[in-house]
């Protein structure tokens, strides 16, 4: 294919768009012999007029040449597809060598019966490069030093039209790397591209093939997911094309419309926009809450004492969903901390409070309180009110508070006794006349 070239100037890019570090990496590249491009997702936001702070580099060098120029800045990372990281300053560059088409049988590649590359290590041109990536929008490369982008895709014409299309025929594509359909929804939605016809319609077909995935990948891909900054418009979209249910199989099908998960996918998009950091523990905590407290109902209806069964629950809960997604231990350890802190924060014991709130996971905890009383819960007794007040009161404040919240217990616990004194007690017929006199004496 002969690439189209358009001068980067044409578009308002300049080499100073690329950040201090980059130039310097891409022209010792250059200095040793070897031609490097800033290429995909960073070249086509530039093209969009959006600020990518990660360029991503590609090269005709190997691996290993890469590591001789660079020396002890340079790490060689990865099997299944072997990156060179390189460091300068405090930035990391991810340095990829032209990769060729995929050979059937070969000992730098590898395809499983499904289709699915296992091992993609073969170098090629940069024309072969350009093919093997997944949408045209990110088949572009930009030569900073002569100012020209290459495009051997079509990928500007579809930028200018906001049209994400895979390279190639999707099915085959798909099947050579199921996590590109997570990216075509992630990318469709992040940038405001329409996913073009044929590249979307084999998905929801194909959408089990994400089963044969490392569930570490998946994991990884899951917080992409989460922190792409639109989860509100991604969640249902990655529903519709099956690729939900992928990810999350043991999930009840209508959990993407409960109001405690569109609540939090929205929280999550606008901390995000604020330029706050993510836990992808805390989406976790919230996609599987739900299933988490059926499973400890269950166990408390066949006599488990409540906080035991919460966390058999939990436990549970977290190793079958890492069959899909394996969440780290540390993330599984938060998710844990956020829901065990619940009922704690729900019916807290005054004497407990001040320790309460000095809890690492305090802030998440309440957090999750509150996305719980907005979108309806009854179960939290108005309490995320109560510690949002509590916070932002002085000392004195707070100590009044303290006392009220013991009165506030000592009136719900007499309410309770009185419900169930009322329940166990055998019930007499009053006589109609009694009933009648005493609504009389009621009367001003």
């Amino acid at each position: 294919t002969m690439p189209k070239l358009y001068f980067a100037s044409d578009f308002g890019i300049s080499p100073h768009d690329l950040g201090l570090d980059t130039l310097p990496t891409l022209h010792t590249l250059q200095q040793a012999g070897f031609d490097a491009y800033i290429v995909g997702g960073s070249v086509r936001d530039l093209l969009l007029g959006l600020h990518p702070k990660d360029f991503d580099i590609a090269t005709n060098a190997t691996p290993e040449q890469v590591k001789r120029v660079f020396g002890r800045h340079c790490q060689i990372i990865g099997r299944r597809f072997q990156l060179a990281h390189v460091y300068q300053d405090r930035h990391l560059f991810e340095v990829a060598t032209f990769r060729a088409p995929h050979q059937e049988h070969s000992a730098k590649s590898q395809t499983s019966a499904q289709g699915l590359i296992m091992r993609d290590n073969v170098w090629g041109t940069i024309e072969q490069d350009a093919l093997r990536r997944d949408f045209t929008a990110n088949a572009l490369y930009y030569n900073p030093q002569t100012g020209i982008i290459w495009d051997f895709a079509n990928g500007l014409t579809d930028i200018q039209h906001k049209i994400l299309r895979i390279i190639g025929n999707p099915s085959d594509r798909y099947r050579e790397d199921p996590v590109r359909m997570l990216r075509a929804a992630r990318f469709a939605v992040k940038l405001g591209f329409e996913l073009e016809q044929q590249t979307a319609a084999p998905i929801a077909h194909l959408a089990y093939l994400l089963k044969a995935i490392s569930h570490h990948r998946l994991y990884d891909e899951s917080h992409k997911l989460f922190s792409c900054g639109h989860l509100s418009e991604l969640l249902p979209l990655l529903h519709q094309m099956g690729l939900f249910q992928a990810l999350f199989p043991l999930l009840d099908d209508n959990i993407v419309q409960s109001p405690l998960v569109q609540l939090a996918a929205q929280n999550t998009d606008e901390r995000l926009q604020q330029g706050k950091s993510v836990n992808p523990a805390f989406f976790y905590a919230v996609l599987l809450w739900d299933w988490q407290q059926q499973q400890a109902q269950k166990l408390i209806a066949k006599g488990a004492d409540y906080f035991p069964a919460q966390q058999t629950a939990a436990m549970r809960v977290l190793n079958l969903q890492s069959q899909s997604t394996a969440i780290p231990r540390h993330t599984a350890q938060t998710i844990r901390e956020i829901w065990e802190l619940q009922p704690r924060l729900a019916t807290p014991k005054s004497r407990l409070v001040p320790n309460l709130i000095t809890q690492p996971r305090f802030r998440a905890g309440f957090d999750f309180l509150l996305l719980r009383e907005q979108s309806g819960a009854q179960d939290t007794h108005n309490m995320a009110e109560w510690w949002e007040h509590y916070q932002s009161v002085d000392a004195d404040t707070q100590e009044k508070l303290l006392k009220d919240l013991d009165k506030r217990k000592a009136r719900a616990v007499a309410k309770e006794k009185a419900a169930n004194k009322a329940q166990n007690k055998p019930k007499r017929a009053k006589k109609p006349k009694d009933t009648h006199a005493l609504s009389e004496a009621q009367q001003p």
